[in-house]
C-alpha cells in the first residue's frame, strides 16, 4: 500500500531519466535535483548530456530569471552545468519537455485547502475524494492538478458556499469538483477509508487500487498518464 497522508510534502530523489520517461507532468524544482544528481554520479554519456541540456533550457523558460540564476549561483554542479550548455551544440533532443514543466500539487497544500473549508462551513457535511487529489494524499501520486474530484456531487452545504470556494481557489489553486461513482468498482463504499475530521467536515479518501481502476475505465489522457505513472515509478508501493 501506497504512503498515506502526514507523509513529508517533498519527493524522493528521481532519477533523471526515470522522471522525463514516466511522468508526463515533471516538477521544476523536482527535475533541477534530478540534473544535480546525474551530474554528480559521472554518468553522462553523449545523450545524457544532451538531456541535461535541454533540462536545464526547460528549467530557464519556465522559472522566472532571478530564480534560476539563483539555483544555478548555489548550486554545487554550476560549473559542470555551465560547462554542457557551452558545449553541448545538437539540436533539441527533448522538445516537449519544457511544456511539461509544472508545478506539483503538494499534499499539504491540499491538506490545508481541506482544513480551511471544514472550519468555515456550518453544516455537518461528509465527502468523499477520488481521482488524482486521492492519490496525491494517500500513495505519493507527484503532479499538478487543480480539481479535488468528489464521487457523484458537491455536497449541498459545500455548493452554497461560493465565496468561500473562491478564495480558496485564488489561495490555493484547487477547486471542488465530481465525478460518477459508475466509474468505481462495485463495493468501493465499504474500502474508503477515514482521512480526517475538521469542523463539522469529515473527509473519506477512495481506496487507491479503487481509484487505479476508475482510471483505467477512463478515457481521460490526464487518467492514463496517471495509471503510467503509478505502473512504472519505482517510488510508489502499491
Amino acid at each position: 500500500m501506497g504512503t498515506v497522508a502526514g507523509n513529508p510534502s517533498a519527493p524522493p530523489p528521481a532519477d533523471l531519466w526515470g522522471l522525463v520517461s514516466y511522468r508526463p507532468q515533471i516538477d521544476p524544482t523536482e527535475l533541477a535535483s534530478a540534473v544535480e544528481s546525474q551530474i554528480s554520479s559521472g554518468d553522462l554519456d553523449s545523450r545524457t548530456r544532451l538531456l541535461i541540456r535541454d533540462a536545464v533550457e526547460g528549467l530557464r523558460q519556465v522559472w522566472e530569471p532571478d530564480r534560476f540564476e539563483q539555483w544555478l549561483r548555489k548550486s554545487a554542479v554550476a560549473k559542470e552545468i555551465k560547462h554542457i550548455l557551452l558545449t553541448q551544440h545538437d539540436p533539441p533532443g527533448f522538445p516537449s519537455l519544457a511544456r511539461r514543466l509544472m508545478d506539483r500539487t503538494k499534499p499539504d497544500t491540499a491538506s490545508q485547502f481541506l482544513r480551511e473549508l471544514g472550519a468555515r462551513i456550518h453544516q455537518p457535511t461528509k465527502m468523499y475524494i477520488r481521482g488524482s487529489i486521492s492519490l496525491i494524499l494517500s500513495a505519493g501520486l507527484s503532479r499538478h492538478t487543480e480539481d479535488i474530484d468528489l464521487v457523484d456531487e458537491i455536497p449541498a452545504p459545500l455548493r452554497s458556499e461560493h465565496a468561500l470556494l473562491d478564495e480558496l481557489a485564488a489561495r490555493y489553486g484547487l477547486r471542488l469538483a465530481h465525478f460518477q461513482s459508475h466509474f468505481l468498482p462495485q463495493g468501493w463504499e465499504s474500502r474508503t477509508r477515514s482521512y480526517d475530521k475538521v469542523g463539522r467536515l469529515e473527509i473519506h479518501l477512495v481506496d487507491v487500487y479503487d481509484v487505479l481502476v476508475g482510471k483505467l475505465m477512463s478515457n481521460r489522457g490526464k487518467d492514463r498518464d496517471d495509471r503510467g505513472c503509478c505502473c512504472h515509478s519505482s517510488t510508489r508501493k502499491f
